[in-house]
C-alpha cells in the first residue's frame, strides 16, 4: 500500500490552458456587463460568488488534452467559438409537446434558455407530496436566512473546473427542489431544459436538489433543443442527500446535432443514503457528462449507470468520480456505449477509496459496441485505493457484433440488417433493465428499439 493522497472532495482541477483569446474576451465582456447591470440587484454574497467564479475561470482557462481528465476530448469546438448568453424567449405549449414524458405521470417544470417558464410548467402540490419547487432566481431573492448562501457552490466548487466556474459566474436560473424529511412523493418530477436560442447562444442552468433525511424521490432532467442552432448548454446540478435519503436522478441529453453540451452533476451523500444516477445521451455534436459523488457517511450507496448512442461525427464523453470517504459503502457502475459512423466515445471513471473507507465494495464497468470500422472509443476505468479491507473491481470491453449470434439469427431466416439491429438493441437493453423507474425504462427502451429496428 502506498502513501494515501490528501482528502479531496472534488475531482482534480483543470489545467491552465491555451488562451482561446477570442472566446475568453467575449466571456470577459459579458461578465463586465453582468457586473454593471443585473448583478447590482443581487445579494452581496451571490455577487461575490460570481466574481470569484469568473476569476477561477480566468485562472483555469479551458482544459486542454494535456489534462488527464480531458485527454481524449478536445474542447476547441466550444472554446474557439464565441457564445453569448441566450436571451429570454417565450415558447408555446406546442413547442414543448415533443419533449414531454407523459409516461412519468408527474409534474413537468420547464426552463427556456436557462430561465424558468411558469406558463409551460405544472404546479407541484408541495403540501401533499412533501416536495417543493422554486425557481432558483426567485429563491435567492427571498432567501433572507442565507440557507442558499451556505449550499450553493459548496458541492460543485467553482474552482474545480472551468465549466463549473463559468456556470457559477453566469447562471440566471434553475430548479431548487427541497424534499422534506420522510417525504415520499407519489410521482417523479420532470425538469425540461429547452435551448431555444440562435447560433452562438449559451445557457447555464443551475439546479440545487436537497433530499431530507429518510426521504425518497425521483427526478428526471431532460436537455433538448428547439431547432438546430449551434448553441451551447453548460449545466450544473448540486445534490445533497440527508441520512437515509433515497434519490433516483436521471439525465436525458438529446440536443440537436449542432449543439454543444457540458453537464455536471455533483452529489454529497450522508449515512445510509442511496443515490441512483442514469445518463442517457444521444444528442449534440460534442457532449461531456460528469457525474461525481462523495460517499461521506457510513453505509451510503451509489449506483451510476449510463447509455450513450452516437453516430455520424458525434463526440460523447462521460466522466464519473466516486469518492469513498466513509466505511461500508458500496458503489456500482455500468456504462455502455454504441458507436456508429465516425463517432467517438470516451469513458473515464475513477473510484477513489480513502484510508478510512474500510469494507468498501466498488464495482465499475464500461462496455462498448462498435458498429462501424471508423467508430472509435477510448475508455479508462480507474481505481485508487488507500484502505486495506476492500473489494473493488473494474473493467472495460470494446467489441463488435458477435458473428456466431449473427449466424444463428440468419440461419433462422432473419435478414442480416434485422439481425444486426436486434443484437444491437439487446446490447443496450441490458443496461436499461437496471432502471428502477419502470415508465422511464419503457420509454427509453422504445426509443432505442425505434432507433435500431426502424426500416432504413
Amino acid at each position: 500500500m502506498t502513501q494515501a493522497q490528501p482528502t479531496t472532495k472534488n475531482p482534480p482541477n483543470d489545467l491552465k490552458a491555451a488562451p482561446h483569446s477570442l472566446s475568453r474576451r467575449a466571456y470577459q465582456s459579458d461578465f463586465e456587463r453582468l457586473a454593471s447591470g443585473a448583478l447590482q440587484s443581487e445579494p452581496e454574497w451571490l455577487g461575490r460568488l460570481r466574481r470569484e467564479s469568473f476569476a477561477s475561470f480566468e485562472s483555469l482557462g479551458f482544459p486542454t488534452m494535456k489534462n488527464e481528465d480531458w485527454h481524449f476530448t478536445s474542447v476547441a469546438p466550444i472554446a474557439d467559438r464565441v457564445f453569448h448568453p441566450a436571451e429570454p424567449k417565450a415558447l408555446s405549449i406546442q413547442d414543448r409537446e415533443n419533449f414531454l414524458l407523459p409516461e412519468l405521470g408527474g409534474p413537468t417544470i420547464t426552463f427556456v434558455n436557462g430561465q424558468y417558464s411558469a406558463e409551460l410548467s405544472t404546479e407541484i402540490a408541495g403540501d401533499k407530496s412533501g416536495i417543493s419547487f422554486e425557481s432558483l432566481s426567485y429563491a435567492i431573492a427571498r432567501d433572507s436566512e442565507g440557507s442558499l448562501r451556505r449550499l450553493l457552490g459548496s458541492i460543485a466548487v467553482p474552482g474545480s473546473s472551468a465549466f463549473t466556474a463559468l456556470n457559477s459566474a453566469f447562471f440566471r436560473d434553475g430548479a431548487l427542489l427541497r424534499i422534506a424529511a420522510n417525504a415520499v412523493p407519489d410521482a417523479p418530477i420532470h425538469l425540461v431544459f429547452i435551448a431555444a436560442g440562435g447560433d452562438g447562444s449559451v445557457s447555464h442552468p443551475r439546479n440545487l436538489i436537497i433530499a431530507g433525511d429518510h426521504s425518497r424521490a425521483t427526478i428526471v432532467e431532460s436537455y433538448v433543443t428547439l431547432g438546430d442552432a449551434e448553441s451551447f448548454t453548460n449545466a450544473v446540478s448540486e445534490v445533497t442527500l440527508g441520512e437515509g435519503a433515497r434519490l433516483s436522478h436521471y439525465k436525458l441529453q438529446s440536443e440537436s446535432p449542432r449543439a454543444f453540451h457540458v453537464g455536471t452533476i455533483q452529489a454529497h451523500q450522508s449515512r445510509n443514503s442511496w443515490y441512483e444516477s442514469f445518463s442517457f445521451a444521444t444528442g449534440a455534436d460534442l457532449s461531456r457528462t460528469n457525474v461525481y459523488t462523495v460517499l461521506d457517511g457510513d453505509a451510503a450507496e451509489c449506483v451510476l449507470n449510463g447509455l450513450y448512442l452516437a453516430d455520424g461525427t458525434q463526440h460523447m464523453d462521460h466522466q464519473t468520480y466516486v469518492e469513498h470517504v466513509a466505511p461500508n459503502c458500496p458503489s456500482h457502475e455500468l456504462y455502455k456505449g454504441i458507436l456508429d459512423g465516425r463517432s467517438h466515445g470516451v469513458f473515464n471513471g475513477k473510484v477513489y477509496v480513502h484510508p478510512e473507507a474500510q469494507k468498501t465494495d466498488g464495482k465499475q464497468s464500461n462496455n462498448n459496441l462498435l458498429l462501424s470500422s471508423h467508430a472509435r472509443v477510448d475508455t479508462k476505468p480507474q481505481l485508487e485505493i488507500f484502505a486495506d479491507d476492500v473489494k473493488c473491481t473494474h473493467g472495460a470491453t470494446v467489441g463488435r457484433l458477435d458473428e456466431t449470434a449473427l449466424f444463428y439469427l440468419r440461419s433462422r431466416g432473419i435478414g442480416m440488417a434485422m439481425a444486426r439491429q436486434l443484437l444491437t438493441y439487446a446490447f443496450a437493453a441490458d443496461v436499461l433493465e437496471r432502471l428502477e423507474l419502470a415508465p422511464l425504462k419503457e420509454a427509453l427502451e422504445a426509443r432505442v428499439l425505434r432507433r435500431f429496428t426502424a426500416p432504413a
